[in-house]
């Protein structure tokens, strides 16, 4: 079904990003349409942190607050489906949901963030965003001064960096790096230096209570005590509707946007960790206001 009104933008992805962007663009008097399946990559994560006002609480309880808020401004509407294809024709981009349903906009805001993949050891999945996590500046300071281990990631360089940030908060650092063995002479010096462990035994399975992990067991038969794994998995984008409109990626695999969130498409803008490699709830809400206000100051360029 093809609806015959013409948004000013259809924002994809109703989570800090795209609720941000909404904001802008509704109290800029934009008629809004945001599409959002309900379901955000930290859905799993008991609490959100680093993020003035709202440290500590629940992600959906910062999601919540903000929807609430967002919807006063009656020019925005929301949708709960899917985007599953998109096109341009004549400066005018349509959208078809899972639904089957065609909604149209002047301009696209991209905010779906990513989908992380796990890896194959049991009780990963179950640990990710609660004792299995990312960031030590949204999560580190919970764990402070206790057991921190590092699953080494694809590119041993990367653990380098992470290890010193993870290390300025406990001293108790373990890296692991699963069965491989990825350092140089000097690198691990440096570990060896800064009193850093290196276990690389393999990962059978990460035992956990709710997520909690309790230790991690080996194909050797031995196990280790831990409160804290951080790990950098791979992602993807949830959707190729970037792909579809020829939108540029980077070399992480990111879309590429430029200091105002224009993609390389026209009137194709995208914020929140769909484009930025800084994974935060402060970051979303900063990106995906300034995409709001850049979309609304196309729009008004474009009739003065």
């Amino acid at each position: 079904m093809k609806h015959e009104e013409i948004f000013d933008t259809i924002i994809l992805g109703g989570s800090y990003a795209g609720l941000s962007a909404a904001m802008a663009l509704g109290r800029s008097l934009r008629k809004v349409l945001v599409i959002d399946n309900g379901q955000p990559c930290n859905r799993q994560t008991p609490h959100s942190h680093n993020f003035l006002t709202q440290d500590g609480k629940t992600p959906a309880e910062i999601a919540a607050v903000a929807r609430e808020q967002v919807a006063q401004y009656d020019t925005v509407q929301f949708l709960s489906d899917s985007v599953v294809t998109a096109s341009s024709s004549d400066d005018i981009f349509t959208v078809t949901t899972s639904t089957q349903n065609q909604y149209q906009a002047k301009k696209i805001i991209i905010g779906t963030g990513i989908r992380d993949i796990m890896p194959e050891i049991p009780g990963f999945a179950a640990c990710w965003g609660i004792s299995v996590i990312h960031c030590p500046y949204c999560h580190g300071y919970e764990f402070r001064g206790k057991r921190n281990g590092i699953l080494v990631p694809e590119d041993p360089a990367a653990a380098l960096h992470l290890s010193g940030l993870v290390q300025n908060l406990s001293d108790d650092v373990t890296l692991f790096t699963n069965g491989r063995s990825p350092f140089d002479d000097e690198q691990l010096l440096n570990f060896k230096n800064r009193s850093i462990q290196i276990n690389s035994d393999k990962i059978t399975e990460i035992t956990h209570q709710n997520g909690n992990i309790e230790h991690l067991a080996f194909d050797n038969g031995k196990t280790t005590a831990l409160d804290a794994l951080y790990a950098r998995v791979p992602f993807d984008l949830h959707h190729d509707i970037a792909e579809q409109l020829g939108c540029s990626k980077t070399e992480m695999g990111l879309l590429q946007v430029d200091a105002f969130q224009k993609t390389t498409v026209p009137g194709v803008y995208a914020c929140g960790d769909i484009c930025n490699p800084m994974r935060s709830v402060a970051t979303a809400v900063y990106t995906g206001n300034l995409a709001g206000a850049m979309v609304n100051m196309a729009l008004c360029e474009a009739h003065s």
